[in-house]
């Protein structure tokens, strides 16, 4: 419950001790300090509440504990994987944080209840006995949800005006990207199909020619009743062999830039409505009837414009960012107590910026 906005409890993770690969505490020190970032530090506790939620975020372990040792090394590599990003994560959240201190962005009581409105309605939490009962799960109280709310809004408040709003895309720019981009705004032609399939029988000796010949035949005698007007649905129900019998025979939409060429080719003669001649397949003789056929469709540039620009922005944003995170993290201090997470944050680091240096489109779009 009301895991959208807050980090999740411990559990049997931690008690599986493979989270964030630090040399185990001693019973006797209360916490651990991983890396400090001018006046603030994260803290052992801190960054496994961050791995746990990372991986109850995954699918596969959202609702399970390490109960044997193949789960245990799964999580294992699946927080070795995550290990990079999450740490880099905390320093920038940090980062972000104190600028925000610097700007006295604070949230404020109203605007705290507004949010808290929201996430009592979108949880179906309907009293207060229900509110703290759901805290209580999650391992928090009221003053830990504020200050996780807080810590959010002050990080998206900075990357907004600081970096986002200050954020344009010029006309040169726009079609530069359109006409590097072109296959983005193409929807390909696409097709509905009818099909029967009169399945030839094949033995380990292979395929008996008369066998192959009366399915031809048959065949035949279908199209010809289908050219007479018989409905198609209705005979696929009745003589079709495979699966799509059940849909009267309907597969699609297709792509046509997806068919074997040679199938494309007897159907681009078609008009829509139209039987093919009797085709020849790995399992025996097929028709087709071309039910529907939508046009390739290249949207222009002015159709496309307002997409374009939140395209461009967010690759030009992602960008900023970058350069805006790199000036704090240049006049900061940060002294890492963690050898191991420190190369972890070095080799994230040099990731996103790999990535945001790679060409728009690189990554998909």
């Amino acid at each position: 419950m009301i895991k959208r906005m807050m980090v999740a409890g411990l559990g049997v993770l931690l008690a599986a001790g493979i989270l964030t690969g630090a040399v185990p505490l001693r019973a006797e020190v209360l916490e651990q300090v991983l890396v400090k970032v001018n006046g603030d530090i994260v803290t052992k506790t801190e960054f496994e509440q961050r791995q746990v939620a990372a991986l109850r975020n995954r699918p596969e372990f959202a609702n399970s504990g390490p109960t044997n040792l193949e789960m245990q090394r799964a999580i294992e590599k699946a927080v070795g994987e995550m290990t990079p990003e999450l740490i880099l994560e905390a320093v920038e959240e940090l980062l972000l944080i104190q600028r925000a201190r610097e700007l006295n962005y604070t949230l404020g009581d109203e605007q705290y209840k507004g949010i808290l409105d929201g996430i009592k309605k979108s949880n179906n939490i309907t009293s207060d006995a229900d509110f703290q009962a759901a805290l209580k799960q999650e391992g928090l109280t009221e003053a830990d949800l504020r200050r996780n709310l807080e810590r959010s809004m002050m990080v998206s408040q900075v990357q907004r005006n600081e970096v986002m709003m200050k954020i344009g895309v010029t006309e040169e720019e726009a079609r530069a990207y359109y006409e590097a981009h072109a296959t983005e705004f193409t929807t390909p032609s696409e097709l509905t199909l009818r099909e029967i399939l009169i399945e030839v029988p094949v033995s380990d000796r292979g395929v008996n020619v008369a066998q192959d010949d009366e399915a031809k035949a048959k065949a035949e005698e279908i199209r010809q009743r289908l050219l007479k007007g018989e409905p198609f649905a209705r005979l696929a129900a009745d003589v079709s062999a495979s699966a799509s019998k059940a849909n009267g025979g309907l597969i699609g939409p297709l792509r046509s830039e997806e068919l074997a060429p040679q199938l494309r080719l007897v159907l681009e003669k078609l008009k829509v409505g139209e039987v093919a001649e009797v085709i020849r397949t790995t399992r025996g003789y097929q028709i087709l009837k071309l039910e529907s056929r939508t046009d390739t469709k290249v949207r222009t540039f002015e159709e496309a414009r307002s997409a374009i620009g939140d395209r461009v922005a967010e690759t030009k944003s992602r960008a900023a960012l970058q350069t805006y995170l790199d000036g704090l993290r240049a006049q900061a201090s940060i002294t890492w107590r963690n050898d191991e997470l420190k190369r972890a944050y070095d080799v994230a680091l040099a990731r996103r910026r790999a990535a945001v240096a790679a060409p728009a489109g690189t990554g998909g779009a």
